[in-house]
């Protein structure tokens, strides 16, 4: 395993070390207008949020064809990342296979899709990600409540066997059409996550307790206090797919980023209510009722995590982009979970593959990545469970160039361990 760590100083600074059974350590920099050039360069390329910045992604945006999107991160390479450590990659390969990279990006290049990097410096396609397996590390201050660090992921099965899904909540005040609307379309029409919560269901306690796999999507009923008793119990996962509404970066508040459930306006809660919905906030989880009542509880008291956490919405693991991270995926950390796997950008919808890139409706990108995910939290490993099915992703993007396999979607993703 190689441990990377990048620091902003003016200049970029990153460091290296080599650990469990290799042997090796390196620095490298690169210079400070260097490095916002090429983070400008792939932050006009993503998509955005409304349908313009994600019409401009499918339409214009390099990463919606394969030979602008090849040139845009060899460019990042080749500002970003150092020779040097490839070649040490390469050597330990050889010797020991696959390694795992952990890296801990500054708050400036949080948003880098390091897999994708070209790391070659040719005219050849080799990325990071056909080199290494890559987790990203979670800020070394943040440490769980009452425990100390501790570099093994515990069995999924230890505490309980519960699987917590959270498909697509029907958020109050807002239909189906809207911007907090559905995110994986018709309950029941969707063959694919129908069958992933048939598995889960053949495989042990799904929570909430449903008869069909259709009931499990568009509930009006998970709010955070069924959220909350449902962790108190005990799960070994959770996975929730809907909306996450980002912080501005520039405003140094990542707490208040927030994750939409089924709370009514009257919900006691720190963000404030959007229409009739008070969203669920980073500072919710971090703190709790503790500023609001004299016999407030902590947080991590009332919604703790399990090991494994998915939170599949729009730019759910943004936090790691601000000085002080403090949003939804640290918080689930600080919570208790040992892995986090979110996204780094605003994801396209299977719908927006319709109907801003032409894709058949029977091609549904957002769900290959869920059942993706699923599968690599039911891995013993489930980093590099990931990393397979992304570097699956990419040989297709190289061999056909079809939109439905671009990074938009899959190279956002990333697992955040502790």
């Amino acid at each position: 395993m190689v441990q990377v760590r990048l620091a902003d100083a003016g200049d970029l600074h990153m460091t290296w070390t080599w650990t469990r059974g290799a042997q090796g350590f390196g620095t490298g920099h690169a210079p400070g207008p260097d490095v916002d050039e090429a983070i400008r360069a792939l932050a006009a390329e993503l998509p955005g949020g409304g349908t313009e910045g994600m019409r401009r992604a499918f339409e214009s945006g390099a990463l919606a064809t394969y030979e602008k999107e090849h040139r845009l991160f060899r460019m990042l390479a080749e500002v970003l990342w150092p020779p040097g450590l490839t070649d040490q990659i390469r050597q330990v390969s050889a010797h020991l296979g696959r390694p795992l990279m952990r890296l801990q990006p500054s708050p400036r290049v949080a948003q880098i899709p390091w897999e994708l990097l070209a790391v070659d410096g040719d005219d050849s396609d080799v990325r990071l990600i056909d080199l290494v397996d890559i987790a990203t590390t979670a800020p070394a201050s943040l440490r769980r409540p009452g425990t100390t660090p501790n570099n093994q992921d515990p069995d999924p099965d230890s505490d309980s066997d519960a699987v917590v899904l959270v498909l697509d909540p029907r958020v109050p005040g807002f239909r189906a059409d809207s911007p907090l609307g559905s995110v994986l379309g018709q309950p029941g029409s969707d063959p694919a996550l129908l069958s992933l919560v048939r598995r889960r269901l053949d495989a042990g306690t799904v929570v909430p307790s449903v008869a069909t796999p259709a009931e499990a999507f568009r509930r009006t009923d998970l709010d955070r206090d069924w959220l909350g008793e449902a962790l108190r119990k005990g799960a070994r996962r959770l996975m929730y797919v809907g909306h996450v509404s980002g912080a501005p970066v520039e405003g140094g508040q990542s707490e208040d980023v927030t994750l939409h459930l089924c709370c009514g306006p009257r919900t006691t809660g720190m963000a404030e209510p959007v229409r009739t919905h008070r969203p669920l906030s980073a500072k919710d989880l971090l703190l709790g009722t503790l500023p609001l009542r004299a016999d407030g509880v902590p947080g991590a008291h009332l919604w703790p995590a399990p090991p494994r956490v998915a939170l599949i919405a729009c730019e759910s693991g943004g936090d790691l982009r601000f000085a002080e991270s403090f949003g939804l995926a640290t918080a689930m950390i600080h919570n208790g979970a040992h892995l986090v796997t979110a996204t780094r950008w605003v994801l396209p919808t299977s719908f927006a593959f319709h109907r801003l890139a032409g894709v058949p409706e029977s091609v549904r990108p957002l769900t290959e990545a869920v059942v993706a995910v699923d599968a690599a939290h039911e891995d013993q490993d489930p980093v590099r469970h990931l990393g397979a099915w992304q570097r699956r992703q990419l040989d297709q993007w190289r061999a056909g160039g079809r939109i439905e396999h671009s990074p938009l979607l899959w190279a956002a993703l990333t697992c955040i361990v502790r």
